[in-house]
């Protein structure tokens, strides 16, 4: 689209009737954390489609029971091996056997799979005779998977005789085929051995997270949808449902066992949680491995449902056939493949020896992380954060755990919580079972606990580190006097980042969020240490089931009216608006840097986002477990009023701050803003004033919704009396910049 119909294109979004506006949230078809493999990595992959040569199959290790994981930490087996590894061995496969000796064919021949002939001619008559050449038997593999599969196949000469018959001469032609259809070829697959006891799965293709669940019974779940382990849907038929993920176990020995022993395969699932929930149409299912029949056998499933809770299942191992030295299990799911849909998660999943299900999950164990101890804030400046003469450490810090005994137990050992910094202990401080369980006398069986903690005066980050960000680790350990399950999820670990940005979310995007309304605005408020100027605006824009990616939108700041979004401090220039743009980074990031590279400045309190021309939502990506839509507004009517949004929790959205880089990335400083009005504004007579800096006026100019200059003026006063009622884009040049306004004649 060129420069004038574009214009004139957003001129006329700004034009639209104002629809009903709403913010909402829905699914995502995309997961920027699991955007890990780089675009070279994925051709690579696709390049082996039709050959298994230069790849590795992994010889993995057989478990033994009991099996347990509850996800506190991903317990998948990484494939990470190279060719130089000492204990790789190989095996090379040849495209072309000999069908009696089987050993490779020369790396020369080469063979037609058509038919191939002499033709003699005898040029005294004009007539010619054709007879086949001789066939020959080989074998040919299939390179495309190992191991390989051979089949006899008859194969020719890749060449045609002509043969000139006549009284002087006998003439003999051979016409080779130039791309012949079989020739040899070589492929060769490598072998790693794994032995690691510690890794349970095979396949990645669930999502460990710790953030999708509601309320688990411990931290960490592994959750299954319709993206790929790569973060990308499985299909894009945005009506196609299938299979999707699988989670495969190891082999499991238990060959020394039979039915009688009371083998029992446990595990928690729950429905949708914080993703979508699953309708009857999808499902959960479990499959054994039954090595004796080589097959898979489906021994439990459940549709999808409508609720919050984890449900149990537990029921024993019967059949003799998995009594074997390579048991294995696995979960998938039935859904919507074209996204995040449909979710299932699962936690606490055992084998082990057992009738009664109360006796399996004897855990204490923390439910969420604790991501930051900052307040509010899940990162900030480090140099705001040094400058601060304030005390910045949370007093209301919520941990979560959850008691899993079956029975009351007593709270009187102590938990701790520390701040390290290249895992040396800075800060510690003990936390009290009875604070912890909010003074209860004991721990209640089988339930979650959220307490508040005060660490202001017993946790501290060291201000006296040098340099523009630093990274502290976060580390919490739980204590209690009975004997548990596990003690992997008594620890939680996570950063406390300190870069050159504040942030409210923690990263993970659990939804899609927007508004809907043509010129519909969405603004986040934030409240810094201290005044500063902005570089840009950090988004983690998300792919949604509506593609928006050339929807246009306003970069805009505004600054703070009594907790609402006041005056424009930056808007985009009108003519050169954005559009979403989607990181494919782990943290799924990208800065929109203002106009011409200013810096900005804004005080204490401001706030950030965009104005947008239609009304499909943008879908930024959205926080659902960090709750503070306090501080999310969004506006129907350009701003006039504002509304607080109702959805819980919080657009990952982040105001970007000058460093001691700036030089390097070309930023300069915005001088003092200079700032004009219309009024009135409506206009009933089409007459309107300009206030502001008049000194510094060049022109101005007025557009109508065509994209056509109707007039152009000096002076202070514009007079539209003349032209029918609308909107009209003011363009007003300075000596120092160019505002626009939109004006509206009624």
């Amino acid at each position: 689209m060129n420069l004038v119909k574009r214009v004139s294109f957003i001129i006329l979004l700004l034009n639209s009737a104002i629809l009903s506006a709403q913010d909402g949230i829905e699914p995502l078809t995309s997961n920027n954390q699991l955007f890990k493999l780089s675009k070279n990595a994925l051709n690579s992959e696709k390049k082996l489609i039709n050959s298994f040569d230069s790849t590795f199959t992994y010889l993995m290790d057989t478990l033994s029971i009991p099996f347990f994981d509850d996800f506190t930490n991903n317990h998948y087996q990484e494939r990470v091996a190279d060719f130089s590894d000492v204990d790789v061995t190989f095996d090379k496969k040849y495209k072309l056997l000999d069908s009696l000796t089987l050993s490779p064919l020369a790396s020369s021949v080469k063979y037609s799979s058509i038919r191939t002939y002499r033709r003699t001619y005898s040029i005294d008559n004009s007539s010619f005779t054709d007879s086949y050449l001789d066939s020959f038997n080989i074998k040919l593999g299939d390179m495309s998977s190992y191991p390989v599969a051979y089949n006899d196949v008859k194969v020719y000469a890749p060449y045609y005789i002509f043969d000139s018959l006549s009284v002087l001469n006998d003439v003999s032609d051979t016409i080779w085929i130039t791309s012949t259809d079989i020739v040899q070829d070589s492929a060769t697959q490598f072998f790693k051995k794994i032995n690691d006891p510690s890794k349970f799965w095979i396949d990645n293709s669930a999502f460990h997270n710790y953030d999708f669940a509601i309320s688990p019974w411990s931290l960490g779940v592994m959750t299954f949808d319709g993206l790929n382990q790569y973060g990308l849907p499985y299909s894009s038929n945005s009506n196609e449902s299938n299979y999707a993920d699988t989670l495969t176990s190891k082999p499991i020995d238990l060959s020394a066992y039979t039915a009688s022993d009371s083998l029992y395969f446990s595990f928690l699932f729950q429905p949708g949680g914080y993703g979508e929930t699953p309708d009857e149409n999808d499902s959960l299912i479990v499959e054994f491995f039954d090595k004796t029949n080589n097959k898979w056998d489906h021994v439990w499933s459940h549709e999808g449902f409508l609720d919050t809770n984890f449900n149990y299942v537990h029921f024993p191992i019967k059949s003799a056939s998995y009594y074997t030295d390579a048991f294995q299990f696995r979960f998938k799911n039935y859904g919507h493949l074209a996204g995040s849909f449909d979710h299932f998660h699962i936690d606490y999943v055992s084998i082990d020896f057992s009738q009664i299900q109360d006796t399996l999950l004897i855990d204490f164990a923390w439910v969420y992380p604790v991501k930051t101890i900052l307040k509010d804030y899940t990162s900030v400046p480090w140099d705001h954060y040094r400058n601060s003469t304030l005390n910045r450490i949370n007093t209301e810090v919520p941990i979560y755990v959850r008691n899993g005994s079956n029975i009351l137990e007593t709270n009187q050992s102590q938990s701790s919580f520390s701040v390290l910094y290249n895992n040396v202990v800075e800060s510690t401080t003990a936390i009290s079972g009875f604070s912890i369980c909010n003074s209860c006398s004991n721990y209640s069986p089988r339930t979650n606990y959220m307490s508040f903690h005060d660490f202001s005066s017993s946790l501290s980050f060291d201000v006296s580190k040098p340099g523009d960000s630093q990274t502290f680790e976060l580390l919490g350990d739980l204590n209690v006097q009975f004997s548990e399950k596990t003690l992997e999820n008594n620890s939680s670990k996570f950063n406390q980042n300190f870069f050159n940005y504040y942030s409210y979310d923690d990263g993970t995007a659990e939804a899609a969020y927007g508004t809907t309304g043509v010129q519909s605005s969405m603004a986040v408020k934030f409240e810094a240490y201290e005044k500063d100027s902005l570089l840009g605006i950090m988004t983690s824009f998300v792919q949604a089931a509506n593609d928006v990616s050339e929807k246009l939108f306003l970069l805009t700041v505004w600054s703070d009216n009594n907790g609402q979004p006041g005056n424009e401090i930056y808007q985009d220039d009108i003519f050169f608006p954005r559009t979403p743009i989607y990181s494919d980074s782990n943290n799924g990031f990208f800065t929109y840097f203002f106009k011409d590279n200013i810096k900005l400045p804004v005080d204490e309190v401001f706030y950030i986002g965009w104005q947008q021309f239609d009304s499909d939502r943008l879908n930024i990506g959205f926080d659902r477990n960090t709750v503070k839509n306090e501080n999310l507004f969004y506006s129907l009517n350009d701003g006039v009023t504002w509304v607080q949004s109702s959805v819980e929790g919080i657009p990952m959205i982040r105001p970007l701050y000058s460093t001691s880089l700036d030089s390097t990335l070309g930023v300069k400083t915005i001088e003092a803003k200079e700032k004009y009005s219309l009024y009135p504004n409506p206009s009933q007579n089409g007459v309107f004033h300009i206030s502001g800096e008049l000194s510094n006026l060049i022109e101005i100019q007025v557009y109508n919704l065509q994209g056509k200059m109707i007039l152009s003026s000096k002076n202070e006063m514009i007079d539209l009396s003349d032209f029918e009622g609308g909107v009209y884009i003011f363009n007003i040049i300075t000596q120092k910049n160019n505002f626009t306004i939109k004006a509206i004649k009624q």
